[in-house]
């Protein structure tokens, strides 16, 4: 029954699409790829359709289709205190009455039920406000804070909990020490953490969101791609006592689906040129990716914010170059194929440097591997567009633009280049896509400047295309990274820095930092945000952070946050 209405929905699904009415009169044209670089996970590549109705799939809805519960009279159960509200709510909208007199209960739900009990794996995360440095701890380290043994580790650490999740814990963990835990009602744990920090917290899956930044236990995070829950200890399996249940009586797996779990990756400036080039030449096209190569490939999409141009006539690389005009040798592609590119962004004030026949090749070397591209396009119509993209049922509108020029940058209705800024239609444009179940994702190639504070009309323009409904707004202009900000469930990243180019020595190490941020999107709702810190080196090669490297970065970008 289960794969028939699993076939059902996506024969639906298929047929909404298929029948969207397109925007500006262009052809509706869907194409099925695959990433070759990756683990395969099918997406869909769409152009600009216009659905009809989204709400069935693409709006998270707080009930996991995996229950599917026919009952033909009422039924009463009773669940301990430890169960936790999603699962009773599940219970409750597929015709089971919830009772407090354990007695009269047909049935019973409780933590640690019998092993051939119909069963559930309810995941909990163990969680921190997002401006904390520390990144893990390992399981025995937190037994001993639950335990309240002497530990230097994580001293003046406080843990929230809600009652309902402290039961749960507790019967795994057995009751924490006197002292350890403090209790405050679920809607509060993230106030409560945020004003008394450091603090942390444990909360169960489905309450994971942007605010708070999810710790690994023993290098596990369920917000991870790798994530093994088999191997992770902070999980209450949950149940029915009796045994004797009706045979159409069916639990979700888990809480959490990996299948409905979404990663985008999102990168700064890309300018294969100068010293970068000059290092590619020398050390191979691949080179300058080794470093970061596994955190851009093990995401479902990989953003690229690639500025320049390829072009057959395109000189050899100098590392000494004078001029701001650029190209790139069309070998080049090869690295950005090597990162599992999916979606590449053209807002780059550098996209019209070697004139409008390397625009269109470039456009055309993107179309012929199958990556989506936005923020700039071979007409005014084409960059201006909202790129639509699926992956694991989460549907995702890429639009870009760039405010500041070169004039000649900018695409036009005849020539191609970088999509030019209108900011009102952009964000009536973001609020339609919001309303219609997409989660835009918001690009600027803004104004350049090497500070760390985005100046008053960044902010501005940002935060109110967040407000008109973007998950995600991204600075692609910083090449030295800059402050964020969370806003009512948005995520603001005003500059990331660098990716791949040659800046190793301005100002100081200000532009060999480099932010890549990757973005958690579940069941149609992003939820999170894990910010990955890479410093350049070699003027191409971003590598990894240090832990010192990190923690040193992290404090200054959060101090200027506000945080």
């Amino acid at each position: 029954m289960l794969n028939f209405i699993r076939s059902l929905f996506s024969l639906t699904l298929l047929i909404i699409l298929q029948a969207c009415t397109p925007l500006w009169g262009r052809s509706n044209e869907i194409s099925l790829n695959m990433v070759r670089t990756k683990t395969p996970t099918p997406f869909l590549s769409i152009d600009i359709p216009k659905p009809r109705k989204l709400t069935s799939y693409a709006t998270p809805s707080s009930v996991p289709s995996e229950m599917v519960l026919t009952i033909e009279q009422p039924l009463q159960v009773w669940t301990s205190l430890a169960v936790p509200p999603l699962l009773a709510d599940l219970l409750k909208s597929n015709g089971f009455k919830m009772t407090n007199d354990q007695a009269s209960a047909n049935f019973h739900i409780i933590e640690q039920p019998l092993k051939d009990s119909k069963q559930t794996r309810w995941i909990y995360a163990l969680v921190a406000p997002f401006p904390t440095i520390t990144d893990e701890i390992k399981w025995q380290d937190f037994l001993s804070m639950w335990r309240g043994e002497n530990s230097n580790s994580f001293k003046g650490v406080s843990i929230w909990i809600d009652s309902t999740t402290l039961e749960a814990i507790t019967s795994i963990l057995g009751p924490p020490e006197a002292g350890i835990v403090r209790i405050s009602p679920s809607e509060d744990l993230i106030k409560s953490t945020w004003n008394e920090r450091p603090s942390w917290a444990i909360v169960p899956f489905e309450d994971i969101e942007p605010r708070w930044k999810v710790l690994s236990v023993d290098g596990q995070s369920p917000i991870d791609k790798k994530f093994d829950e088999q191997k992770y200890p902070l999980q209450v399996i949950f149940g029915f006592k009796e045994m004797n249940l009706p045979s159409s009586t069916i639990l979700p797996l888990s809480n959490r689906d990996p299948e409905k779990l979404t990663t985008l990756v999102m990168t700064g400036v890309t300018a294969l040129v100068r010293a970068t080039a000059g290092k590619m030449e020398r050390n191979g096209v691949l080179y300058p990716g080794e470093g970061i190569r596994n955190w851009l490939v093990s995401a479902d999409l990989t953003h690229i914010s690639n500025e320049i141009p390829f072009s057959d006539n395109c000189p050899f690389p100098d590392p000494n170059q004078a001029d701001l005009v650029f190209c790139s040798d069309p070998k080049y592609i090869s690295l950005l194929e090597d990162m599992g590119t999916d979606i590449v962004e053209l807002t780059g004030n550098h996209f019209q440097d070697w004139g409008t026949d390397a625009t269109i090749k470039t456009i055309e070397m993107y179309k012929e591997r199958g990556w989506l591209y936005f923020g700039g396009g071979l007409d005014l119509k084409d960059a201006q567009s909202a790129k639509l993209i699926i992956s694991n049922g989460n549907i995702f509108a890429f639009i870009g633009c760039n405010p500041a020029g070169p004039a000649f940058d900018w695409a036009t209705d005849s020539q191609p280049g970088a999509a030019p800024c209108n900011l009102p239609w952009m964000q009536s444009e973001v609020t339609r896509l919001r309303s219609e179940g997409y989660l835009p994702i918001v690009t600027f190639q803004y104004y350049e400047s090497y500070s760390v504070q985005p100046g008053f009309e960044q902010l501005r323009d940002f935060q109110n295309i967040a407000d008109a409904g973007a998950v995600i707004v991204n600075g692609s202009q910083a090449h030295l990274p800059q402050t964020m900000e969370l806003r009512n469930g948005s995520f603001i990243h005003y500059g990331l820095g660098n990716l791949f180019f040659d800046q190793m020595d301005y100002p100081v190490i200000g532009t060999r930092r480099e932010f890549i941020d990757r973005h958690i999107i579940y069941n149609g709702k992003y939820i999170n945000t894990e910010l990955l810190t890479a410093m350049l080196e070699d003027y191409s090669r971003p590598r990894p952070m240090t832990p010192e490297e990190r923690d040193l970065f992290l404090n200054d970008i959060f101090s200027a946050s506000g945080w």
